[in-house]
């Protein structure tokens, strides 16, 4: 049974305001349009206090000799301020207390803060990779002096140290505000970072014998408010002001991490992550936001091909399906990788050509306790409801092999997987009559194919997916498709009207307006309701551990 939190009366800048009880005095004054400057505090890491950026004035009630608050001509309590400021990151909210944000005290101690910080930091902003989105930058600006008074020599620390194979420290820069050294303790559970030396000549370091290896160190990279932790990947690459950034979602597991992907000139930078509390909270794997360079590989399949030769997308669709119906008994092979929407038109392209035997392959590994599932496929949950699998997933994938090799299967239709993942061997793939493949990538399965649609990567289209909490998220276009490479929803729609079926689909909008028809458990939605962090579809499934 739960308790109802009560809510305490606290004056922010002269107004008096309600917060529930255990509100950080920062995230109230926040909540009351009041930004805090801050640099060692995150919501999502323990509290050190130690950058002082977030002092502000605070009081607490005047009281009389029988402890009841002195109230003022307007009936509320009159506050007693305290003389020293106080850090507010540290502090939670307490009935009829008083805090100044702005005050002369408050803009005295974020220019000393501001000085003491600068004093020994380089002046470095132009070749800065973090130039455009540091704290430093801007607080300097806003909060800072205009000058300095600072002479003496500036204590010089190292500089491209590799702390481990992602990951470059830049010690000059830093401002010691231990975000990073939290992290890799309290969320990536690797503590293998903190600080040596002392006074000026403080710096982070790793521990003895260690290196910052972990799944989840470009996360320190992330929080780290100013540039001193730099991912070695994108170091140097794009200044960050030049980059698209597209909402989108990640298509490396079941979890579906919310993504921010960076972009220009339909080049992918770099993918960081985006919060979402009911996902990934605010992190990443490594793995993860790293796996994106295939998409612009030098062997992208750029066009459609018909018996390994070049063709204009009329005729491969026009021979994929008349090579399929003439071949005689059919099997379909279906990504979990694909969208809800292209799913939905896969199944309803089985239909059209008598497709009763299909199936897709599982991809089940280890979890890693933190954000990565067992389920390394991203849309395992969509490819249930939309009967991309009529039992477990890969049920019928040895059936299908058996029937290849017997002769029973004499068709198959492969649409963004790889035949021989799947079990089938590379003879069997020259017995088919008919190899119908959608990729974006040459494999065993293209090379063997009788016709090739070279389809969009995951990045180059929009469509939906739910994740295996059973939370339906939005996929969104970064970039375009490679070459001539058509979105996989259109390839399904020409090839479902090369069969004679009708679809009158003509964006991705009429495909899930279709489909929220067709199917009950995406009636009522369409793709603008989902959001950018998505809606609850399914009973949450406590498959994997998310630390938020």
């Amino acid at each position: 049974m739960s308790t109802e939190v009560p809510l305490l009366n606290v004056q922010i800048d002269g107004v008096w305001m309600q917060f529930p009880k255990g509100t950080k005095v920062i995230e109230a004054c926040s909540q009351a349009g009041k930004f805090i400057p801050r640099y060692c505090y995150h919501p999502k890491l323990s509290i050190p206090g130690n950058c002082r950026m977030c002092l502000i004035e605070m009081g607490m009630p005047k009281m009389t000799p029988d402890r009841k608050p002195v109230l003022g001509p307007d009936g509320r309590p009159e506050i007693g301020w305290i003389p020293r400021p106080q850090i507010s990151c540290a502090q939670d909210v307490a009935e009829g207390m008083g805090i100044r944000t702005d005050s002369p005290l408050v803009k005295e101690c974020r220019q000393g803060v501001m000085e003491f910080l600068l004093i020994n930091h380089p002046l470095d902003c132009p070749i800065c990779d973090q130039a455009g989105e540091c704290r430093l930058q801007e607080f300097s600006v806003e909060y800072g002096n205009s000058h300095s008074r600072f002479l003496e020599r500036k204590v010089k620390k190292p500089k491209n140290v590799e702390l481990g194979p992602r990951v470059t420290l830049d010690a000059e820069r830093c401002v010691l505000c231990s975000r990073c050294i939290r992290f890799m303790k309290e969320v990536a559970k690797d503590d293998v970072l903190g600080f040596v030396d002392r006074g000026g000549f403080s710096t982070i370091a790793c521990h003895p014998e260690k290196t910052l290896e972990s799944n989840y160190s470009l996360n320190t990279v992330d929080i780290c408010p100013v540039g001193a932790l730099t991912s070695t990947d994108f170091r140097f690459k794009m200044r960050v002001w030049f980059l698209k950034e597209t909402k989108s979602i990640d298509v490396n597991d079941g979890l579906g991490c919310n993504i921010l992907i960076g972009s220009r000139e339909n080049h992918i930078y770099r993918i960081t992550p985006r919060e979402n509390n009911d996902v990934n909270g605010n992190w990443i794997p490594d793995s993860h936001r790293l796996n994106f360079k295939y998409i612009q590989s030098e062997e992208r399949i750029l066009a459609p091909t018909v018996d390994q030769k070049p063709a204009a997308w009329t005729e491969a669709t026009k021979a994929a399906v008349a090579k399929l119906k003439a071949a005689g008994k059919l099997a379909m092979i279906v990504s979990s990788k694909l969208t809800n929407e292209e799913l939905y038109l896969a199944k309803r392209l089985a239909t059209a050509l008598n497709i009763t035997l299909h199936d897709t392959l599982p991809r089940f590994e280890t979890p890693d306790g933190i954000l990565i599932p067992s389920d390394r496929n991203p849309n395992t949950s969509g490819a249930r409801l939309l009967g991309a699998f009529t039992k477990e997933p890969g049920a019928h994938l040895k059936e299908i092999v058996e029937g290849v090799r017997k002769g029973t299967i004499q068709g198959v239709l492969s649409l963004g997987e790889d035949l021989l993942d799947c079990g089938f061997a590379h003879e069997d793939l020259l017995k088919l009559k008919a190899l119908v493949v959608t990729s974006i990538l040459p494999n065993a399965s293209t090379k063997a194919a009788h016709v090739v649609l070279s389809g969009a990567a995951w990045a180059e289209k929009r469509g939906s997916m739910v994740n295996i909490h059973g939370r339906l998220q939005r996929l969104n276009k970064a970039v375009e498709p490679a070459g001539e490479s058509r979105d996989d929803w259109e390839i399904l729609r020409d090839l479902l009207e090369a069969t004679g079926t009708v679809a009158a689909l003509h964006s991705i909008e009429d495909v899930f307006r279709s489909m929220s028809q067709d199917v009950p458990a995406f009636a009522g939605l369409n793709l603008g309701k989902i959001g950018d962090l998505g809606l609850q579809l399914l009973p949450k499934q406590e498959t994997a551990t998310v630390t938020a």
